[in-house]
């Protein structure tokens, strides 16, 4: 059987089981090789240069899949341009109760209220200082622990405990599935977090010899007055850019079958359009050089190349390999390279916000 072939009767038989068995089970098989790496498009074209990094490509892992730090490499032998693992807090967690995850095939979405279940921060060093080596981009999730007192010493811990090693830094302010947790993208709340955060990033660059990113992944659940206040916040505390969006409390657009009416926060194919308007706007608020990554709802080459026109530099998925498996990756590369071939444009650079104003003007 040839490798397509095998993927898609795989991907039938995970979708035959709960959701959250069959994402244990992805992960087990890329833990123990069953999964083969996959030879990907190496067009230079592709690349991006943000900070002190190159991506060989802008198609990353979202936070969530590899919450543990157990398959980074195997990710990136997939033809991921980087992983990000987490997200990780202090100390481990057993999230919300089961079932927690739920697939919605008809429209092609995911809910989860898995509420930052994970190991915690010691188990995730372990398993990163046993990599064999510290080849390709790596990104570390952080966030704060249910029940932590003060939740800002949470995000510093994350950054003093994986500063020697994390290629960049995502602080999630954004998951829906922890009370509380998204008032820290209001204003007052957020310059006290980054504060901090920066403040323990800087340390250990005068400490370690090097500038780890910063970035910071809001949800799109925000008004157009909230999202001013948290680009101006980034902006002010030198944030080194911004992840636009995790997923949503809203279910507009959703076809009503299957357990549309969850608990939890909404990805997938339904979150496209919300996400693309927020990154849009964000574009626009934060001008033309703040980084920008661009998650929810890409499951084609035409999504992505729409995400990049509409101002993001990277771009994360994860929803759509539910539904589509690994050879989407190669799928998105392909396109974007035909893309970039049929527009005449050498990088994707010179592609990017060519239809911002528009995204940016489309009603929520």
């Amino acid at each position: 059987m040839t490798l397509p072939l095998l993927e898609n009767v795989a991907l039938k038989g995970l979708q035959c089981l709960d959701a959250e068995t069959a994402h244990r089970l992805t992960v087990l098989a890329l833990k123990s090789g069953l999964m083969p790496g996959r030879r990907t498009s190496a067009d230079s074209r592709l690349a991006v240069k943000l900070w002190d990094l190159t991506f060989p490509n802008p198609v990353g892992m979202a936070a969530g899949f590899d919450k543990n730090g157990e398959v980074p490499d195997a990710l990136l032998k997939l033809g991921f341009g980087y992983t990000e693992v987490g997200s990780v807090t202090p100390r481990p967690q057993s999230g919300n109760p089961r079932p927690r995850v739920f697939r919605l095939p008809a429209d092609r979405g995911v809910i989860n209220r898995y509420g930052f279940n994970n190991e915690g921060e010691a188990a995730l060093r372990r398993r990163l200082d046993a990599r064999p080596t510290l080849n390709g981009i790596v990104g570390i999730n952080i966030g704060a622990n249910k029940d932590a007192r003060d939740r800002v010493a949470d995000y510093v811990s994350g950054i003093f405990a994986f500063a020697d090693m994390a290629s960049y830094f995502t602080v999630n302010v954004s998951s829906p599935n922890t009370p509380g947790l998204r008032d820290l993208q209001g204003r007052a709340a957020l310059a006290e977090l980054l504060t901090g955060v920066i403040s323990a990033r800087d340390e250990c660059t005068a400490k370690f010899g090097r500038h780890v990113p910063v970035l910071l992944k809001i949800a799109p659940d925000v008004t157009d007055g909230d999202l001013r206040d948290v680009v101006e916040e980034v902006l002010a505390k030198n944030v080194d850019g911004l992840i636009v969006s995790n997923s949503t409390l809203g279910r507009e657009g959703l076809s009503g079958s299957g357990p549309a009416g969850e608990a939890g926060g909404l990805s997938g194919t339904p979150l496209f359009r919300k996400s693309t308007i927020v990154l849009a706007r964000a574009r626009k608020l934060a001008g033309p050089d703040l980084p920008l990554i661009g998650v929810g709802g890409i499951d084609s080459a035409q999504t992505a190349w729409t995400k990049i026109t509409a101002g993001a530099d990277l771009l994360q998925l994860y929803t759509a390999l539910v539904f589509r498996g690994p050879g989407l990756i190669e799928e998105i590369l392909s396109g974007l390279s035909a893309r970039l071939e049929e527009h005449g444009l050498s990088s994707l650079r010179e592609a990017r916000d060519a239809n911002t104003e528009a995204w940016a003007a489309e009603a929520l």
